[in-house]
């Protein structure tokens, strides 16, 4: 099992259901978790109740993040020959790295991957195939599109390959 802090962004309907509709159609994992931004990535060395004790200290003030998504692009995984499509927030960018940041002090600091860069985002789609993720990108970003919502909650959700389930939440003020 492996915990991570992830947070599902609260969507129109419209927007969700065009995210969910791409997804089902692009990315294995659509089935597995909804559309979320991820803020502390797979850990199986901290035991939850410490994890929980953290979240709760350093998201005591934390207020809610708005953010505005513009635009898609790709990334190459670095751990498999994957490649994925983001999409990325113009608005809300540098309040999610600094919320990333954060949840990384103190308890988690010798998890963070300091040779990966850390790039906000939701997971629309994967493929081996860089080009056919360089074709959604394209179509993405062919459309003057614009995303807008609200981070309120994140949750500590475990994974076990086979499902992902909530173990806490915590509210953004």
């Amino acid at each position: 099992m492996k915990t991570l802090v992830i947070a599902y962004p609260e969507l129109t309907k419209r927007d969700l259901s065009q995210i969910e509709n791409f997804r089902k159609e692009h990315d294995n994992m659509a089935n597995l978790i909804k559309p979320h931004f991820t803020l502390v990535f797979p850990l199986d060395n901290i035991e939850v109740p410490d994890l929980i004790h953290e979240m709760d200290l350093l998201l005591e003030h934390e207020k809610a993040i708005p953010f505005s998504m513009r635009c898609a692009m790709i990334n190459k995984d670095a751990f498999s020959e994957n490649y994925h499509v983001f999409l990325v927030p113009d608005e809300g960018f540098s309040q999610l790295i600094k919320l990333h940041d954060k949840l990384y002090n103190g308890l988690l600091n010798d998890n963070l991957r300091l040779d990966i860069p850390f790039i906000p985002h939701i997971t629309i789609g994967s493929s081996t195939d860089k080009y056919q993720c360089k074709k959604m990108v394209d179509d993405w970003n062919s459309k003057d599109f614009e995303i807008n919502g609200t981070i309120s909650y994140l949750h500590l959700v475990k994974y076990t390959g086979e499902y992902v389930e909530t173990i806490e939440s915590v509210q953004l003020n």
